[in-house]
C-alpha cells in the first residue's frame, strides 16, 4: 500500500479546523480518516482532533480489528464515546457551545472494506480510473434531493447547501452510516467538503490518474487547485492505492 494525507487551511479560513490521518494497526490493516470541524473560538478544531485523535489511537493499538461485524460494532462504540467527549467539553467550555465535527472513514484489510461516515465530508474509491463516491451527505439539500423537490444541479448552487443534519456533537445520539464496499479497487479518496465544493469529479480523478506525479505530488496540486479557484474552506485529502496500482 502506498498512502499520504494532506491538510491545507485554504485562503479565506483564518486557522484549519479538519483533522486527518491515515494509520496502522499491529497487523498491518488500514484506517483513513477525515474530520471537519465548526464551532467558534477553535473550537472546531478540537473537535475534529478528538475524533481523529480518539480513532487513530485506539486503531493503531489493536492487534486486528477482527471480521466485517466485528469492524462495525467498534465504530459504533467508538463514534459513540467520540459523540460524548465532544458534547462534555462544550459543556465545560462556554466559548466551545456548538463545536462539532464531521467524520468520514474507511478500514481496509485483506478480507473487506467498510466506510463511515456522518456529515458532508465524503468517501470514494476509484477504479478503472474512475471516482465513485461511496457516503451520502447528511446536508438539508441532499435530503431534498433524495425526495425529488431538488435537482443535483440546484443543490450544487443552492444558498443552504452547507446546511448539516447530522454531525458529530450536534446531539446526544448520532449514528455513523456505514458501507461495505467490494476490495477489487485500485485506491480510497477521503476528503472535506473543502475539496468536493472546490473540484467536480473528473477534475479530481485527472490529477489522480496523472501517471508522471508521485502520490504526494497529485495531493498537493489537489491542494493548490481548490486555492487557485477560492480556497474558500480547509481542504483535507487521505489517499491510499493499493500495492502495484500506483496511481
Amino acid at each position: 500500500m502506498k498512502s499520504f494525507y494532506i491538510t491545507d487551511p485554504g485562503i479565506v479560513r483564518s486557522h484549519n479546523e479538519d483533522s486527518v490521518t491515515i494509520v496502522k494497526n499491529i497487523m498491518g490493516e488500514h484506517m483513513m480518516i477525515v474530520a471537519d470541524g465548526m464551532g467558534g473560538h477553535r473550537a472546531g478544531e478540537i473537535a475534529s482532533g478528538i475524533a481523529v485523535s480518539h480513532l487513530s489511537e485506539r486503531f493503531m493499538n489493536l492487534s486486528s480489528i477482527g471480521s466485517k461485524l466485528d469492524a462495525i460494532n467498534w465504530l459504533d462504540e467508538n463514534v459513540a464515546i467520540i459523540n460524548a467527549e465532544i458534547i462534555k467539553y462544550a459543556n465545560s467550555n462556554s466559548d466551545c457551545m456548538g463545536m462539532g465535527t464531521t467524520l468520514v472513514l474507511a478500514i481496509l484489510t485483506e478480507e473487506f472494506l467498510i466506510f463511515g461516515n456522518v456529515g458532508d465530508s465524503s468517501g470514494f474509491v476509484l477504479k478503472n480510473k474512475k471516482l465513485h463516491k461511496v457516503t451520502k451527505d447528511h446536508t438539508l439539500v441532499n435530503v431534498l434531493v433524495e425526495s425529488g423537490e431538488l435537482t443535483e444541479e440546484e443543490a450544487a448552487n443552492h444558498p443552504k447547501k452547507n446546511v448539516l443534519m447530522r454531525a458529530l456533537g450536534a446531539s446526544d445520539k448520532q449514528e455513523l452510516d456505514k458501507f461495505a464496499v467490494e476490495t477489487d479497487i485500485d485506491a480510497i479518496l477521503l476528503c472535506s467538503d473543502g475539496l468536493t465544493n472546490m473540484l467536480s469529479n473528473e477534475q479530481i480523478e485527472n490529477i489522480l490518474n496523472d501517471e508522471e506525479l508521485d502520490i504526494e505530488r497529485k495531493l498537493t496540486k489537489i491542494v493548490r487547485k481548490c486555492n487557485s479557484r477560492g480556497g474558500t474552506d480547509n481542504i483535507s485529502v487521505a489517499y491510499l492505492v493499493k500495492e502495484s496500482k500506483e496511481l
